[in-house]
């Protein structure tokens, strides 16, 4: 088997849907439906010319003995799915999964059919990590593998094949060992953007821990929890992924071919990667927590020590103008003629006594 792309060989790739050119095929012109993205036959690797409904294209590969089917799907439902399910023997259940969406990363086996769920990840381009709403946004992507064909299914607008199957019909030999090549193709496809967003969260978490322990900062724990629940996302995301791709390189299957088997260990180890970093994100968010918290908690000491400094010198001309202000006769210079800016300078002696202490205390 030819050496299969590493992960970063992969990386830039774009997404989109894949335009029909409207080419007949056996005289018949096949209308294509809104939820299926394409349907191509492969024999050899090479994809065969024509446009094809998916019960044609399976009868094709079947009457031949030989090549396998993959079918794109964009978020179809029950109905939709319903004919491609009953011609491939799809499991009900994992029908249901396909349909309904949600569902968290896994790998499941109906009688001689895989069922595969990913949860694809895009970065959300933003001016600042401590205003942005929204870093991380996740969809789906489930995969039918069987014998002779692999079934795609996409939920969400971004993280689109359309690329990746422009790459791999370019490159027939990628394709030979059959339909699991497509669907490590697709792993390494995700895993890849896995990277992508990792690499960007980080700059933003930089980013952010400059803003939290710079002078006189704006950023709130509001806002780093908020960036937690983003690295949460993509959290949900990477971790659940590593188990099925274990299996597959462990030999789960008799539809991964050895030759495939090995390529699924190394998109496993670079899951394993992606997953250590995310655990990391997560804790330096943690720390950063507690940092802003201390930070406020030294803040409002502060403010208390201000607070409490200017109380105690408003206090001294308070409390002599009060015990002047009491009418008692006989008070000490009271009948003086310089009594009145005898206490003045006082109050002020005092005041300005406090405020040097206070000063020099670093209360002020």
């Amino acid at each position: 088997m030819p050496a299969i792309p590493s992960l970063g060989n992969l990386r830039g790739r774009g997404n989109g849907r894949v335009s029909r050119n409207g080419r007949a095929r056996d005289t018949r012109e096949v209308k294509p439906s809104t939820y299926v993205v394409d349907c191509g036959v492969y024999l050899d690797g090479v994809r065969q010319p024509g446009e094809w409904s998916h019960r044609d294209a399976i009868a094709e590969v079947r009457k031949r003995g030989e090549g396998f089917v993959w079918i794109g799907l964009h978020e179809p439902d029950e109905a939709e799915i319903q004919g491609i399910a009953d011609t491939f023997g799809l499991h009900e259940l994992a029908v249901e999964d396909a349909v309904h969406a949600h569902q968290r990363p896994k790998l499941e086996r109906y009688d001689d059919t895989l069922f595969m769920v990913f949860r694809t990840v895009r970065y959300v381009e933003h001016d600042s990590p401590t205003t942005a709403n929204e870093i991380v946004e996740s969809g789906e992507l489930m995969a039918f593998l069987g014998s002779d064909f692999i079934i795609t299914v996409r939920h969400g607008n971004h993280a689109g094949l359309a690329h990746l199957r422009r790459e791999l019909d370019a490159d027939p030999e990628r394709l030979a060992p059959g339909p699991a090549s497509v669907l490590h193709a697709i792993a390494d496809h995700v895993v890849d953007h896995f990277l992508n967003v990792t690499e960007r969260i980080e700059d933003d978490i930089d980013e952010m821990e400059t803003e939290v322990f710079a002078p006189r900062t704006r950023v709130t724990s509001e806002q780093i929890y908020l960036f937690k629940r983003e690295v949460l996302e993509l959290r949900r995301a990477v971790l659940p992924l590593a188990t099925p791709l274990r299996r597959l390189a462990e030999g789960y299957t008799r539809l991964i071919p050895d030759e495939v088997r090995s390529y699924f260990r190394n998109v496993h180890d670079h899951v394993t990667t992606v997953a250590d970093r995310v655990a990391a994100f997560d804790e330096l968010l943690t720390t950063l927590v507690d940092a802003t918290l201390g930070k406020i908690t030294l803040q409002l000491n502060s403010d208390m020590r201000k607070i409490t400094s200017w109380a105690a010198i408003i206090a001294v001309p308070t409390a002599i103008a009060g015990i002047y202000g009491m009418n008692f006769e006989y008070m000490p210079e009271v009948q003086s003629r310089y009594g009145y800016p005898a206490v003045i300078a006082v109050i002020l002696v005092i005041c300005l006594v406090l405020y040097r202490v206070f000063r020099k205390k670093k209360w002020l």
